[in-house]
Formats: structure tokens, C-alpha cells, sequence
């Protein structure tokens, strides 16, 4: 089978894919963080890298090296394993990465984010990017959210979700080795945000890190919703391949 991972390709071939009409790239964005007793500190790394080399076996838009670092100061100092960028730093870093994925001729980026609270720093990224590069399109797409029927299994049992049934489920069904089953039960902790004010650091609403119930989590939920989610990134990517502006107005006055 072709590859389409960028660090597996020369740069013969990646710069030939340019020229033979693929002006796309997608950005895997992460994070490791604690993610309760159950689940090891790759989770959102991992969802981003197997759902963007999934994606890109089907749609041949390349994908570039997974940044498994994210912005999770949120997490507090409470539980070891957290290893957080600042939000600043996540901006440069990506800012970066767009700037020589552009050099290399590329047009269209998608950065796919499995961390809910590196938004915010992808978004000034995003925005970055695209006002210094006048033709380069950057999306910036969230994988719990990806469609409603991914966003309601994400919120099914937490608004405030993490390390919960959703996230179990997908690590039973794609990275089993990062589990601890007879952790499930025990790791289930309530949703405390329900009207609060304020956004608060993770260890003033969890008493393990986690939010929602794991013990809900199967191996066969986590394949279901796991083929929605490269089903619906799939189809967000090629509607992206083709799409124009509204307005073909340069940035620049």
C-alpha cells in the first residue's frame, strides 16, 4: 500500500505531490496528559494519530508527524504524567509547522485536534497562518465533534467529559495495551461543572482526573465509533480539497 505518512516519504515525493494535484496536508494535534487510573497519558496522541493515518489511507491527503504535546495546564499539578505546553508555546509550534508545510507546497491544511483545550491556540494558529500566507486555507477540526452523531457519543455520560466511556472505549478498541480494565469501575467520577461560572483546573472538579463513567466502556462501541470518525473526517477532507473561498479577494490590500 502507498504511503501517505509524511516522515515515511522522501522529498522527492512530497514535493511531487503538489504537482500532481494534492495541495493537502493534515496536522495531528494531541496531548499527554493523565487520564485517570485507567488509561495511559497518550490518549488524545494517540486518537489524533490513528484517526488522521486511517483518514489518510482513504482520502491520500498526507499526514504529517503527530505533535503529541498539548496545551494541558488545565490538568493541574495534582497527577503525575502531564507533560503541557503553554498555550504561547503551541501557537509558535504550529505556526511553525504550517509555515514549512506551505514551503513544501502545500495549500491546504487541516489541523485535527484530540484535546479539547488546545482550541484556543490552534485557533491563534490558525489565524496567523492564514493572514501571512495569501492562498493557504487552514481548518481546524475538533475530533469529538467532528459530526453531531460523534459529538453525542463524546457527551453522552459528561458536558464536561474526560478519560469517560467515549475515550475508553476507542483506546479498547485501538491501543488495548494502554487500559487497565479492572480500573474501569473504580475510575468513574461525576460531572461537578453543571452551572458553574468559572472554568475550573481539573482537580477542583475530579477526584481521579476523570469525568464521566469508563465502566461503561466496550471494545465494540469503541469500533463503532471509531469508523464514524473516519467515516465523517473523510468526508469533511474532501469537501475541503475542493473548496474555494466565497470571495477570490487577496488578503493584502
Amino acid at each position: 500500500m502507498k504511503s501517505y505518512r509524511w516522515h515515511q516519504l522522501t522529498w522527492e515525493e512530497i514535493g511531487a505531490l503538489p504537482a500532481q494535484g494534492m495541495d493537502a496536508v493534515m496536522l495531528p494535534v494531541g496531548a499527554t496528559e493523565q487520564h485517570g487510573p485507567h488509561l495511559g497519558c497518550g490518549v488524545d496522541a494517540e486518537i489524533a494519530s490513528k484517526l488522521c493515518q486511517e483518514a489518510a489511507d482513504r482520502s491520500a491527503v498526507p499526514v504529517l508527524p503527530t505533535l503529541p504535546y498539548g496545551c494541558s495546564i488545565g490538568h493541574s499539578q495534582q497527577w503525575p504524567g502531564t507533560l503541557a505546553l503553554q498555550p504561547k508555546t503551541l501557537i509558535d509550534v504550529v505556526k511553525q509547522i504550517g509555515d514549512w508545510a506551505y514551503i513544501s507546497g502545500f495549500r491546504r491544511l487541516f489541523l485535527v485536534n484530540s484535546h479539547v483545550t488546545n482550541l484556543a491556540p490552534l485557533r491563534c494558529a490558525l489565524e496567523m497562518l492564514r493572514a501571512e500566507h495569501d492562498d493557504l486555507k487552514v481548518a481546524l477540526v475538533n475530533t469529538g465533534t467532528l459530526s453531531e452523531r460523534v459529538r453525542a457519543r463524546h457527551f453522552e455520560d459528561a458536558d464536561d467529559w474526560h478519560a469517560n466511556e467515549a475515550e475508553t472505549s476507542l483506546m479498547l478498541a485501538l491501543a488495548p495495551d494502554m487500559t487497565r480494565p479492572e480500573r474501569f469501575v473504580d475510575a468513574d467520577d461525576p460531572d461537578r461543572t453543571d452551572g458553574c461560572v468559572f472554568a475550573h483546573p481539573v482537580n477542583r472538579t475530579s477526584t481521579n482526573g476523570v469525568t464521566g463513567t469508563p465502566s461503561l466502556a466496550t471494545r465494540d462501541r469503541g469500533r463503532e465509533l471509531f469508523a464514524w470518525m473516519v467515516e465523517d473526517l473523510v468526508a469533511l477532507l474532501q469537501r475541503g480539497l475542493s473548496e474555494k473561498p466565497p470571495l477570490e479577494q487577496s488578503y493584502f490590500v
